[in-house]
């Protein structure tokens, strides 16, 4: 494969030859690839349409310290996403046909049995609709997880915070849910919207960490009062201790947004090389003379 900027063009090597083919795209796009190192490439064919799939270096920005704290946001199933300012994703917050939470929750619902009822039909005319079906709901949910990324890194952004996220690496198999949550839990989408989130904010030069989210939901930010009857539903959270009370999500934002903080100046503290210590002295003691003299 070789390119020509000038002209637009890429020249491929196939089965039968060699073939120069235009290629276009959106302005911003064709910047980048007129601009930055390109990488390798998969040329794909979706729905009758040619495809080809560059990928580029982009520079890396250096990172910047979060002076403004950190933005929390708690990941969960009800609500995909809830920052520490109180911020319901997708919500009113984000622009479009996507209502909110429940909206999503629908659409699954009503895709899901749309597939089952096409799939016990097990006709050409059923087969046709799934294939045609196949793939929307994955891309719905992956446009949504980019907007939902993108909110978070620019109003970290704008506000000179960093983003905390919970590192849920394997809680579909600590999770026990009902056989009838089963679904919904291993259908849930944190692991791509945390890639996305990370990604962006590497591109933009904010700090990033992940931070452990054991009892986030049962501790109080006020008091650090940790107990299970702080959740005395799903939904609510209110301190045993303090009396402070709220949404569940909002307090284990809030608390995830405390715990970056903690874990980002316990990552870049700085390591004192040339104090004195006393293993330092003991080693740089000469060995003891063990013949006469």
């Amino acid at each position: 494969m070789s390119w020509n900027r000038d002209a637009r063009t890429v020249s491929l090597w196939t089965p039968t030859g060699r073939v120069t083919v235009p290629y276009t795209g959106r302005p911003e796009d064709l910047k980048t690839i007129d601009t930055l190192p390109l990488g390798e490439a998969d040329l794909i064919c979706r729905r009758g349409v040619w495809l080809l799939q560059v990928t580029l270096t982009l520079p890396t920005p250096a990172v910047r310290e979060p002076v403004g704290g950190f933005v929390g946001v708690d990941h969960g199933v009800a609500n995909l996403a809830v920052t520490c300012d109180g911020a319901v994703l997708p919500g009113p917050a984000l622009a479009g046909p996507i209502a909110g939470n429940g909206h999503v929750r629908t659409l699954r619902e009503r895709r899901h049995r749309q597939r089952r009822r096409l799939q016990r039909k097990s006709t050409s005319s059923a087969r046709r609709v799934l294939r045609r079906l196949s793939g929307r709901e994955h891309r719905m949910m992956t446009d949504l997880n980019h907007q939902i990324s993108t909110f978070v890194v620019r109003e970290a952004e704008r506000t000179g915070c960093g983003v905390a996220l919970e590192d849920l690496q394997g809680i579909r198999g600590r999770v026990r849910a009902h056989r009838l949550q089963r679904r919904t839990l291993h259908t849930w989408a944190f692991a791509q919207q945390t890639v996305f989130t990370r990604y962006k904010a590497d591109r933009a030069g904010i700090a990033f960490v992940l931070v452990g989210p054991a009892y986030t939901s049962q501790t109080c930010p006020d008091c650090g009062n940790v107990a299970r009857a702080n959740r005395p539903a799903r939904g609510r959270f209110i301190c045993t201790r303090c009396g402070l009370a709220g949404h569940a999500d909002h307090i284990a934002a809030r608390n995830i947004a405390t715990r970056g903080a903690a874990g980002w100046a316990a990552i870049n503290q700085p390591h004192a090389t040339g104090l004195p210590s006393p293993r330092r002295d003991r080693e740089s003691k000469p060995p003891a003379s063990t013949g006469g003299s």
